[in-house]
């Protein structure tokens, strides 16, 4: 019976995989499952899953194509005296199916076809600590547990009936030592970081910053799922930058203008001062609808060349459309691209775009 109950539940899961595979762009899109997240699970809204059977009704109980009527003839709702009233048959159910992070990110790995990330730096070792928890009959004699071998021996005599209370002498005897013993337990280490950076000048609306965080979770998802801990630093930037908790990163909006190399100064200071990349995997991502003072873009490219590059595994700049933003940023980065392997660009127009974008950033596997 367990067998058989554990076979159904694979077949049921591997239903479940094949339900999100095939709506995962609208998942993504409607950013359904960002807000139910919590301890490494996350609440799937599908709906019922039934498997294909064969049912039965009675003959001639009608349905279309039974009955007269003409060929051609539009089939409409069926006519019937009276006022409409409440139905009393059931509808359809939604099925809520929790899914690991390490689950999800593999589902959007296989649908996108995405590489395995190749992580580099020492921080990728994870260290091994090792916990004296349990006891065992055999050891070496430096990892003797004298209290417990002392009653071991004790309960022997005592058993035997050659315990003198009078004159106790109590002599272990190999079977009686007991030695401590240890577990190895792995102690994780945050090997990876990524840097989020969002222009919250006034031209980015709050659907621009929606998008950015439907997008950041997956690119999340996916790179925490390569490494055994990973840390976060959110920056966000108008005309100067700073920065600031994640709650903070995705409800702020100022009116000031937009100067991008603030933010990348401040990352490549926070980069060299807390994760140096001969220890650390690095990835930086930044979003803005491409509105930038003019005179700034040679200093952000300068700083993205000589200074944030060479220490990243992976730069992505997003640039999510906006009504209000000239957009003219993307083309000064773009042109980066063909000499930098590690910048990759996308355009994110709309939500719809939101898997590509995370395709064209993910595909390069650093």
């Amino acid at each position: 019976m367990g067998q058989k109950i554990e076979k159904d539940l694979q077949r049921f899961r591997k239903i479940v995989r094949g339900q999100i595979k095939s709506n995962l762009s609208k998942y993504i899109g409607r950013g359904e499952m960002i807000g139910k997240k919590g301890n490494d699970l996350v609440s799937i809204p599908l709906p019922a899953i039934n498997p294909p059977q064969f049912r039965y009704g009675s003959k001639g109980s009608g349905g279309v194509g039974v009955g007269p009527g003409q060929p051609g003839q539009p089939l409409t709702p069926q006519q019937g005296d009276g006022d409409p009233q409440a139905g009393d048959e059931p509808g359809g159910h939604i099925l809520e199916v929790e899914l690991t992070m390490q689950e999800l990110a593999d589902i959007l790995g296989e649908e996108l076809a995405l590489p395995r990330i190749m992580p580099k730096g020492k921080k990728n070792i994870v260290s091994v600590k090792d916990k004296y928890t349990s006891i065992r009959n055999v050891g070496p004699e430096s990892l003797r547990h004298f209290k417990r071998t002392y009653k071991q021996a004790l309960k022997r005599q005592i058993s035997g009936g050659v315990y003198n209370p009078i004159l106790p002498k109590i002599i272990p005897q190999r079977e009686d030592k007991r030695y401590r013993s240890w577990k190895e337990f792995p102690k994780p280490e945050a090997v990876a970081c990524i840097v989020y950076m969002m222009d919250v000048s006034g031209s980015m609306t709050d659907e621009q910053k929606d998008i950015v965080r439907v997008e950041s979770f997956w690119l999340d998802s996916w790179i925490r799922s390569h490494y055994q801990g990973i840390e976060r630093v959110y920056i966000i930037h108008d005309a100067a930058a700073k920065e600031v908790d994640e709650h903070t990163f995705y409800h702020t909006r100022e009116s000031g203008g937009t100067k991008i190399s603030t933010a990348y100064d401040l990352a490549n200071r926070i980069i060299t001062s807390r994760y140096p990349p001969d220890e650390w995997n690095v990835y930086a991502f930044h979003f803005s609808d491409g509105d930038n003072w003019g005179d700034d873009n040679p200093k952000c490219l300068k700083l993205l060349k000589n200074e944030l590059l060479p220490k990243l595994n992976l730069f992505g700049y997003g640039q999510v459309e906006s009504p209000y933003g000239s957009g003219e940023f993307f083309d000064h980065i773009d042109a980066l691209t063909a000499t930098h392997e590690n910048l990759i660009t996308s355009r994110v127009p709309d939500r719809e775009a939101i898997l590509g974008s995370i395709k064209e950033f993910l595909s390069t596997g650093r």
